[in-house]
C-alpha cells in the first residue's frame, strides 16, 4: 500500500527519477494506492535533460509495491521497492522503455506498459 507523501521510484525513461504520492484518481475517499491504481504524483527528482521536470504534477500507475500482493491461487508476491510508470490521460506510457519486473495485475487496462516491460511476474 502506498500512502500520502510516499516516495516511489520511476520505472521508465521519462526523465523523472523519484515521485511523491499525492492521491488516487477515480476512487473517492481512498487514502492508499495498490498495484494497478492510477495516482497523481509530484516529481521530486528528475534528470537534467528529461521531458519531465522537477515539481511537475503527473499521473502514474503503480507497478510494484513492498506490501505483499495476494493472488487468488494462493501465491503472495512482494517487491523490494515501490515503483510507478508515468502515463498520460489516455493511459499510455509517456516513456519508451520500462525497467524492472512488472506485476501481472496490470493485464486488463495497461497492456502497452506490459508490452514494454522486460519481465512480467
Amino acid at each position: 500500500m502506498i500512502y500520502m507523501r510516499t516516495k516511489l521510484d520511476v520505472a521508465d525513461n521519462s526523465g523523472a527519477k523519484q515521485v511523491a504520492f499525492i492521491g488516487v484518481i477515480g476512487k473517492k475517499n481512498k487514502d492508499h494506492a495498490d498495484v494497478g491504481d492510477v495516482i497523481t504524483a509530484s516529481v521530486k527528482e528528475a534528470t537534467a535533460n528529461g521531458a519531465i521536470k522537477k515539481g511537475e504534477v503527473v499521473r502514474a500507475v503503480v507497478v510494484r509495491t513492498c506490501f505483499p500482493i495476494k493472488r487468488k491461487d494462493g501465491m503472495c508476491i512482494k517487491f523490494d521497492r515501490n515503483a510507478c510508470v508515468i502515463i498520460d490521460k489516455q493511459f499510455n506510457p509517456r516513456a519508451t522503455r520500462v525497467f524492472g519486473p512488472i506485476a501481472r495485475e496490470l493485464r486488463g487496462k495497461f497492456t502497452k506498459i506490459l508490452s514494454l516491460a522486460p519481465e512480467v511476474i
